[in-house]
């Protein structure tokens, strides 16, 4: 089979489902990108058993069709050096030799059997789907992927849960430090149904729905999950379990609430947690009727800072400790402006929620509490 395409256009569309290779495949024909051409449409896939990302491209020209593999190293590096230009890739399908001309050069290297590739999931046919806004997606991920763990002995906490119901999609991640959840009335399911998305595809999926519009199709099943975007397919494998009752530890009826400027407070937080203990980054916050002073020591150096910010409080004076790392974290990936902290005891999670919430969007973060040694 023959055909020529971009260069540059080749490029972008392999180094987009790159990302999916793993730098020690199990599976030494998973070095190797899937070449696919039908009807002078060619079809670009990349995997490594868990995850496949596959993407289509129109060629400028085609004769035959057919399918191999090729070295992602070998094309990814040479394809890097050219200039935008037509490359005529000629592949001899018996032999798997391949050519690729420039306008100026010959380049040859050997291909792999197409058919040894491993194929593409498929998902049962009981399959659930919902169609949701590219941008709902992108924000919901984007807002909760930090706070996922990294739990070899509870899997299910080291990705995305999936809420969906009749009335919205709930986007939540965990890593009993901290909770994220993400309520969005933009998008809703037929039924309720549930499923924990892991890091590696959310990653993916946060690099390439910033370049696409519309929106995206979801399927998924006991296993796996399958988004469609307009570009981009991508079938995943879920992690399976049950996640926790994320409803249960957000504490409800909070006296104590303080409107603060978001900006102003981290920048605060992060001066004040340089004294802070190396071990544990403990950053205590006493609250008062008009302002919040951050403070924090480290004995064993014998440094200490505290520092006040004025701000908006409601109830009595009130002390509680953080993990100053992980607040700072929660204030880095939120948008709002001001934010308000909702507090109940020293001893229960504090409540981070943005002061001016996105249209259709409700967020919520939770961070849990360090004792203090008064």
């Amino acid at each position: 089979m023959k055909f020529t395409v971009s260069s540059t256009g080749l490029l972008s569309h392999l180094q987009a489902i790159s990302r999916v290779i793993n730098a020690k495949s199990s599976l030494p024909i998973l070095d190797n990108f899937l070449f696919k051409l039908e009807a002078g449409v060619l079809t670009l896939t990349a995997s490594d058993l868990d995850t496949t990302l596959i993407t289509n491209m129109e060629v400028m020209q085609s004769d035959g069709e057919g399918l191999i593999a090729i070295s992602a190293k070998i094309l990814l590096d040479t394809l890097k050096e050219f200039s935008d230009q037509p490359l005529e890739f000629d592949i001899n399908d018996s032999t798997l030799a391949i050519k690729m001309r420039s306008g100026s050069g010959d380049f040859n290297l050997i291909g792999q059997s197409g058919e040894e590739y491993p194929k593409t999931p498929s998902l049962a046919d009981d399959a659930k789907g919902v169609t949701l806004p590219t941008q709902t997606l992108l924000s919901g991920i984007t807002k909760t992927l930090f706070a996922t763990a990294d739990d070899v002995l509870r899997q299910v906490m080291n990705g995305i849960f999936f809420d969906i119901s009749a009335d919205n999609i709930v986007f939540v991640a965990s890593d009993a430090h901290k909770l994220v959840r993400i309520k969005t009335t933009a998008a809703k399911g037929d039924e309720a149904c549930s499923f924990i998305l892991p890091k590696k595809p959310t990653n993916l999926l946060k690099n390439i729905l910033p370049k696409e519009e519309g929106d995206v199709a979801l399927k998924f099943d006991s296993k796996n999950a399958c988004f469609t975007l307009s570009n981009y397919t991508m079938f995943c494998r879920l992690i399976e379990g049950r996640f926790p009752n994320y409803n249960s530890v957000i504490p409800t009826g909070n006296p104590y609430k303080a409107l603060i400027d978001r900006a102003a407070f981290m920048n605060m937080l992060r001066r004040v947690s340089v004294f802070s203990n190396q071990a544990t980054n403990l950053i205590r916050l006493d609250f008062t009727r008009d302002s919040v002073t951050a403070s924090a020591q480290d004995i064993d150096f014998s440094v200490s800072a505290k520092e006040s910010l004025s701000c908006q409080y409601e109830g009595e004076d009130m002390s509680i400790g953080f993990q100053s790392s992980f607040l700072i974290e929660i204030l880095a990936n939120l948008n709002s402006t001001d934010i308000n902290i909702e507090l109940s005891d020293p001893t229960r999670a504090g409540l981070i929620i943005p002061f001016d919430q996105e249209a259709e969007e409700d967020t919520l973060m939770l961070l849990m509490p360090m004792s203090l040694n008064d």
